[in-house]
């Protein structure tokens, strides 16, 4: 059956469809309320003029269909085919930033507490989102503080022999040592950690409460006093929460820059009436076909036969907003009149639609307000659906004039600058490279010093490491270090590595001297793991680690290595890794070049009769190279050596390159 044939048998129910190519990959996802409607559509004259309905059309070679009972239904149906198949002709969300949970893990014997931005179906508990992504670390900081659970990468299901500086410290209650902790007061410690997780603060309050009180009754003063300790802390953060509740509700609000068949989308996370983070996403090399969600044939079609059409609104370019004042809320005179304008091949209105799907659908928080600079067709559609999931009701507005449109236009500016930034190749400063790395690497601090190791030798031939250090946006070649390996024999980097992480932060711990923000693996998972034994056999479990693999130029880190990172090739934070990723090896290249030419000339002058080290020694300080010493005269040498050495050295060389001595003379 053709393809044409195959659209008029579609049935007429709720669904979503997709479009296959000769290899049978799915190249659209599409949803609709009338599937052979929608479907047929594409088949009109209109829609084949259009650019990315025509290339669709072109390619398709078949046609699929799901259905389902409703609209809500197909609409998180498409959400889902579209992250899973990812179509070339949908517009697929790509993100530069993603926000940090805090994970529990409640399936291990001994819970840990981390942060991720990560959501498995592992059986732990994830709480979050939170932003900015430092308020993460933050909380949970507060909980190895307050509730002693730990983040090590200690394997709690054996016991130890002795517990890590954790312990000492007080911020971990030593599962890892048998007799340090009972079970029941571990799984107390996890149950205390989640009321304070899910907001429950009452709940925390009285168990506190009633288990400080029997301390004290028993004379157990220093559980108690820990007990008090947590009370405090659950006392304050309420507070907060009282102070933030008297404020405007949550919102998040979205601006745009579209040039060049490239995009820039800002969005911003309104709290309490203040802005507390950004949020950045890139489109390049967009070609049309992507751009056009839903031709306009399509929606005309469909509204025809389902008397439904809700029009797709554009800002008013003739509309200014209120001037900028500082001093009230974030006001800017409408500069952006141009995106009213929209490119042709532009549909700012499919985009946002097929954006704000991706975006929330599978989101644990969404704010009740969304602003966004364009209505889009199945807007309200998309509130209901949000409202069911969430209980509570949600508005996606795209405001015309007033506060909210003055607010949309700010968003716009920043959207235009981060356009220029991305695009124009602008250099970001330094301070926004440091924070971009520390949020792609999930660090707790932004980054000021990074140390960068790499293994150089020729099939295990004089192995050495070097050490690289970036400090504060530039290479501190002060701080370089060359290591010889000592330990192995043979080709083995892992082993080199593990050896070198050992020795170089062994001195740095006896010193007291700091450690780096970032230690930096030039290499993948192999080396990573290496040097993570080497800090863990130091006890520095906490330290920040991660790899740069060569080719791929995938980013692993410490802890995460299921989940590794791929940063844009044009991102700021990979060209100041590879930066230090390159003079590392740079450096290591020509400390092993060295090294070797050193061996050779010193094995070959050792080979010569007579000549011993101290020989060799004052040979290559007068000369300065083997190849001088192969062109010395006789009188030259002579002044060196005595004369039977130097007609040694002449006659080893002579002998050496095939030429009679007497042509030497």
């Amino acid at each position: 059956m053709d393809l044409e044939a195959k659209i008029r048998t579609l049935p007429t129910g709720p669904g979503c469809y997709l479009y296959k190519n000769a290899e049978g990959e799915v190249i659209y996802v599409g949803k609709a309320k009338n599937l052979r409607v929608r479907v047929r559509s594409y088949l009109l004259d209109a829609s084949q003029s259009n650019a990315k309905t025509g290339s669709l059309m072109r390619e398709a070679v078949d046609v699929e269909y799901i259905l389902v009972a409703n609209e809500h239904e197909a609409l998180a149906l498409e959400n889902n085919l579209i992250k899973q198949r990812k179509p070339r002709f949908n517009i697929l969300l790509r993100d530069d930033k993603t926000y940090p949970y805090i994970k529990l893990t409640l399936s291990d014997r001994y819970p840990k507490v981390f942060v991720t931005r990560r959501l498995r179906k592992d059986g732990s508990a994830y709480y979050g989102p939170y932003f900015p992504g430092n308020l993460a670390h933050r909380l949970v900081d507060l909980i190895h503080r307050s509730f002693l659970i730990p983040s090590c990468k200690v394997d709690l299901s054996r016991y130890h022999p002795r517990a890590c500086l954790q312990y000492y410290i007080k911020r971990c209650l030593g599962p890892c040592v048998e007799g340090l902790t009972t079970p029941a007061d571990y799984t107390q410690s996890v149950h205390d950690v989640q009321l304070f997780l899910e907001g429950r603060p009452n709940e925390l309050e009285a168990s506190l409460t009633t288990r400080m009180e029997t301390a004290a009754s028993g004379e157990q003063f220093e559980l108690a006093a820990r007990l008090r300790d947590q009370l405090i802390t659950v006392h304050q953060l309420q507070e907060k929460q009282r102070i933030a509740s008297t404020d405007n509700e949550d919102a998040d609000v979205f601006g745009y820059h579209f040039e060049n068949h490239m995009l820039a989308v800002n969005l911003f996370h309104m709290r309490g009436g203040k802005i507390v983070d950004r949020r950045d996403f890139f489109w390049e090399d967009l070609e049309q076909p992507v751009l056009e969600q839903e031709s306009e044939a399509v929606l005309i079609a469909e509204s025809a036969n389902e008397s439904e059409d809700v029009p797709a609104l554009e800002p008013d370019p003739s509309q200014s907003a209120p001037e900028y004042d500082q001093s009230a809320d974030y006001r800017v005179p409408t500069q952006h009149a141009a995106l009213a304008e929209l490119n042709t091949q532009f549909s700012a209105s499919a985009f946002f639609s097929a954006l704000l799907k991706q975006l929330y659908l599978d989101q644990a928080y969404i704010p009740r307000t969304i602003l966004v600079p364009v209505d889009f067709p199945d807007r309200e559609l998309l509130c209901d659906l949000l409202a069911e999931r969430t209980g509570h009701r949600i508005e996606i507005l795209a405001p015309q004039r007033g506060d909210k449109r003055s607010l949309v236009d700010l968003v716009c500016q920043n959207a235009r600058q981060s356009y220029d930034q991305r695009f124009r190749v602008l250099q970001p400063s330094i301070r926004a490279v440091q924070e971009a790395l520390r949020d792609a690497l999930t660090l707790e601090k932004v980054p000021t010093r990074i140390e960068c190791f790499d293994i150089s030798h020729i099939q295990g031939a004089e192995t050495v490491a070097s050490m690289v250090t970036w400090e504060d946006g530039a290479m501190k070649k002060s701080d370089y270090r060359k290591f010889q390996v000592r330990t192995v024999t043979g080709v083995d980097d892992f082993a080199s590595m593990r050896e070198i992480v050992y020795r170089r932060y062994k001195r740095l711990t006896e010193d007291k001297k700091p450690l780096p923000s970032l230690i930096l693996i030039d290499g993948g998972l192999g080396q990573l793991h290496a040097a993570a034994a080497a800090l863990d056999e130091l006890g520095l479990t906490l330290q920040p680690l991660a790899s740069i693999a060569k080719r791929e130029e995938i980013l692993y880190v410490r802890g995460q290595e299921d989940d590794p990172i791929v940063l844009d090739r044009r991102s700021p934070v990979l060209h100041m890794i590879q930066k230090i990723r390159d003079e590392s090896h740079r450096f290591a290249v020509t400390y092993h070049r060295k090294r070797r030419e050193m061996r050779d000339r010193d094995s070959e002058l050792l080979a010569i009769p007579g000549v011993g080290l101290r020989t060799r020694q004052r040979l290559l300080e007068h000369f300065g190279s083997l190849r001088n010493i192969r062109q010395a005269s006789p009188e030259a040498l002579t002044a060196v050596v005595n004369a039977p050495t130097a007609e040694k050295i002449r006659s080893y060389f002579a002998q050496e390159s095939g030429v009679p001595l007497t042509v030497l003379k």
